[in-house]
């Protein structure tokens, strides 16, 4: 699957990533995560796209240590105390912003508000696969695209938490 001249970035949702993987019954190793996109499809950058939280800093100083580019978003703390921080925006900006600088990308969410980037990475041969957390939940508006989509419940294996 590796062509070692195309330069191949990934795009992460990591708000989809994450939940959808817990609601799976288990936790994500973003460590491995990275090492499985570079070893399986030569991934050169990652950039995760999380919301910013202060409580955090812990996590975010991993993630850099792992090799991801971290693209913040503001948060707000809603009336309920939820913390929303939306991502879309900044996914599909910053990969336009990197167009130039990358033959294939890989998007990994399964959140529909990407299908238009989706079509016009299509469109423009530059998708290389679009990642995502689980089959038995992700929005209908991607399942047109099949041949490029590579779902992540099978990978429980590889990419799964162990802790220390």
């Amino acid at each position: 699957m590796k062509n070692i001249e195309e330069k191949v970035y990934a795009f992460i949702d990591s708000q989809n990533l994450n939940l959808s993987i817990r609601a799976q019954g288990w936790k994500l190793d973003f460590k491995r995560l990275l090492k499985y996109l570079r070893d399986r499809y030569n991934v050169q950058k990652a950039f995760i796209f999380i919301g910013r939280v202060p409580s955090n800093e812990v996590l975010y100083a991993a993630l850099k240590s792992y090799g991801y580019i971290l693209i913040f978003k503001p948060t707000l703390v809603q009336p309920d105390g939820k913390v929303k921080g939306n991502i879309d925006a900044e996914l599909v900006l910053h990969s336009m912003i990197e167009y130039p600088n990358y033959d294939k990308a890989i998007i990994a969410s399964g959140d529909g508000d990407f299908r238009c980037l989706v079509e016009y990475l299509i469109q423009k041969n530059k998708l290389l696969k679009i990642v995502i957390p689980n089959k038995n939940s992700y929005s209908s508006l991607l399942r047109e695209f099949m041949k490029h989509i590579l779902f992540m419940n099978g990978l429980k294996e590889k990419l799964e938490y162990r802790g220390k």
